[in-house]
Parts: C-alpha cells; sequence; structure tokens
C-alpha cells in the first residue's frame, strides 16, 4: 500500500503533505473538506483532473483531518494505491430519516460479496437516522464483514452535509466502499464522557426522536440541566451527550451507547438524534473531562491495531465527533497526537469531525453499531 496527501487553502492553493509519491494510480481517493468548500464543483474536478481513474469519494466535514493536524475551512485528500486489494464504490440518495434503513439495506445489496473484507461507509448526516441506516447494512452484508464510517459533518452550523461517490458532492447522498482480497482491517471506538446528573428512563419515544424521560418533556428537562446554555440549543447540546445503557444484540450483553442531538423541537418538546433511543432504555446526561477525551483517543487507536495481527498500520481513518472538537477546542490537536503516539508514525492520517460514527462494538467484533461523541478509527494493512 502506498498513500499520498494533499491540501487545498483558499490562501495557499494545493500543497503536499507527505513526502511519499505514488508510483501508479491509485485505486481510492478520499476527499474531505469543508461543506463551502465542496460547493464550489471547481474543487471536484480539480481532484478529478489529478487523478482521472480512481474512485472518488468526497466528503463534507465539521473539521478535517491530515497527519496531526486539524483545520477547517480546508480539503484534505489522501490517495491510496493498494497493492492486493481491490475496491467497488456504490451509492444510493435518501430523503429523509424514514427511508435509512431500507437504503441500508438497498446499498449493502449493490456491493459484490465474494471477497468483500470489509466496508466502508460515508453517509449524509442530516438526513438519516444512523441506527436504522446500519441495521439496513447489517442485513444484506455476510456476518463475516465489518463495517466502519461515520455520518459527515457541515461545521457547527447543522444545515446541510454533502457526499459524493465517483460524483459532485450533494445533499441526500450515502455511499459505501467495498475492500476486497489482501487487506488487514482494524477499528477502534471510545469516548471518554462523565456522567451528569441522575440516570432516567426513556418513556416516550419514536425512533431518534426523545420525546420524554420520566414522564417529563425531553427539551423542558435538557434546559434544567444546561442552564443558560439551553438558549444555544441544538448546538450546545453537542456539549451534554445522552449515554444509553443497552442490550448488545450479539449475546445480549449491556453496552453504553452515547447519543447526539441533531434538532429540537419547541412545539412538541422533544429532541432529534443522530441514533434511535429506545423506549424504556436507561439514559445519563454526559458531560466533558479533557483528560479522559484525550485518553479515549488514545485507547480506540490501541485497539484498533489489535487485528492486525502485531503488524504496523499503514494507513488510519479518523472520524472523530463534532462534539469533541467543541468541548476540547485549542487541545483538539491532542487526541490526534494521542492516537498517532498509539499506532505509530509510519501510518498516514487522515479524517474529519463528523455528526456520528458508526465501528463495532469491540476490535474482534465484526458488523456494526451506530456511535456518537466517539474517536472511531479504522486502520489498513496490506
Amino acid at each position: 500500500m502506498q498513500v499520498e496527501q494533499k491540501q487545498w487553502a483558499k490562501e495557499s492553493g494545493w500543497k503536499e503533505i507527505t513526502s511519499q509519491k505514488l508510483t501508479a494510480k491509485p485505486q481510492l481517493v478520499l476527499a474531505f473538506g469543508a461543506t463551502a468548500l465542496l460547493k464550489d464543483k471547481a474543487r471536484y474536478d480539480e481532484i478529478k483532473s489529478l487523478y482521472p481513474s480512481s474512485h472518488l469519494v468526497v466528503c463534507s466535514t465539521a473539521g478535517e483531518i491530515a497527519g496531526t493536524t486539524v483545520s477547517d475551512g480546508t480539503l484534505v485528500v489522501t490517495a491510496i494505491q493498494f497493492e492486493k486489494s481491490t475496491v467497488e464504490c456504490v451509492s444510493v440518495s435518501i430523503s429523509n430519516a424514514e427511508e435509512s434503513q431500507q437504503k441500508g439495506k438497498e446499498l449493502a445489496g449493490m456491493l459484490k460479496k465474494e471477497g468483500l473484507v470489509h466496508a466502508l461507509v460515508f453517509s449524509d448526516g442530516l438526513k438519516v437516522n444512523g441506527t436504522a441506516l446500519v441495521a439496513g447494512l447489517l442485513e444484506s452484508l455476510p456476518e463475516n464483514v465489518s463495517v466502519t464510517g461515520g455520518l459527515v459533518g457541515d461545521g457547527a452550523d447543522f444545515k446541510r452535509t454533502l457526499v459524493g461517490i465517483d460524483s459532485p458532492p450533494e445533499e441526500g447522498k450515502i455511499g459505501l466502499i467495498g475492500l476486497y482480497g489482501g487487506i488487514k482491517i482494524g477499528y477502534g471506538s471510545l469516548g471518554g464522557w462523565d456522567p451528569f446528573g441522575v440516570e432516567r428512563t426513556i418513556t416516550k419515544s419514536k425512533g431518534n426522536i426523545l420525546y420524554e424521560l420520566d414522564g417529563k418533556p425531553a427539551l423542558n428537562l435538557y434546559r434544567e440541566y444546561l442552564g443558560e446554555q439551553a438558549a444555544g440549543l441544538p448546538g450546545t447540546g453537542l456539549l451534554f451527550p445522552l449515554s444509553l445503557r443497552m442490550k448488545d444484540g450479539d449475546g445480549g450483553n449491556e453496552v453504553e451507547v452515547v447519543r447526539t442531538i441533531l434538532a429540537i423541537d419547541e412545539k412538541e418538546q422533544s429532541l432529534t438524534f443522530a441514533g434511535d433511543v429506545p423506549e424504556g432504555t436507561p439514559a445519563t446526561l454526559m458531560k466533558a473531562n479533557f483528560e479522559r477525551l484525550i485518553d479515549g483517543a488514545g485507547k480506540a487507536a490501541s485497539m484498533s491495531i489489535e487485528p492486525i495481527a502485531g503488524g504496523k498500520a499503514e494507513l488510519a481513518l479518523l472520524i472523530s465527533c463534532i462534539g469533541r472538537k467543541l468541548v476540547l477546542k485549542e487541545r483538539v490537536e491532542e487526541e490526534i497526537e494521542a492516537v498517532q503516539s498509539a499506532i505509530g508514525g509510519q501510518a498516514a492520517l487522515t479524517g474529519f469531525y463528523s455528526y456520528g460514527e458508526i465501528c463495532p462494538t469491540a476490535p474482534k467484533k465484526k458488523q456494526c453499531r451506530l456511535h456518537n461523541q466517539t474517536m472511531t478509527i479504522t486502520t489498513f494493512r496490506e
């Protein structure tokens, strides 16, 4: 595997990030950038001219990751030349969250299954129920195939998110990338948030919409907890995610799943989350712990290299939640540095800040689950 990286910024135009130059055409190019940049088709055309015969995956972000640097308002391009592996890309359009499970099933059904090792999913971050999307993917994918990826972002604006699969990026798009052949994949996902307040029970919900906690309107309850910061909802809700105690579908073990607010409804006094919030589920608000967030990123990185059987990762895809970025602020690059320290300097790092992360719940388990407020890492080695 060989990797080269470039970055585009308004002030400087294109520049090389890595010194390595590819010796053959890359099969896969990942381009992560700010929504405002991706709306300009000129950026897509430039990338396509650089890599005319490669599969091109373009995603909007809430912040771009290149090496140990986090930036905003830029475009990071990572071109990957596989030596023993092949790539297949498919995509579907989605108009609303109710279609999520069916679209996931349809999307996974489009991939060739023979020799499939892993699938990467990149989804519109606002029109999708991530839990239902994952359920649909798992219906159509073989059980031995792992899935990682995320819901793409739009900074802290939550207005429009863009995905392009071998075409200019647009709203309402979900892409799935199949990796085949001689490639080893690792993954890890951890949070690092602390409980805040008492545990409550979800007493009324529908899909990813929360109406009541302990019989009380959810929005009112959140406002009580947030105090002055409630005026900034839904954005400030990212600083106080909701932790759910749920059963793991594989063995019935209890797992912690964190959910992030995407929208509020004043009339219904409800909160819309990135994934399902089932009735009867115990739920606790969370708050930031700086050191635990950074430590969680490092531990997720260590988890991600376990399945590579002692080999060193050649590439790492980092998808971290926007809530972590808003909390860590000027310390945000510390979580990327923690990842690099655990994985090693030989691995190229790329990725973005997201509205949701998709990853299995343990390093040795296959398939996937929607997470929020985590650092999720996928490592690659041929």
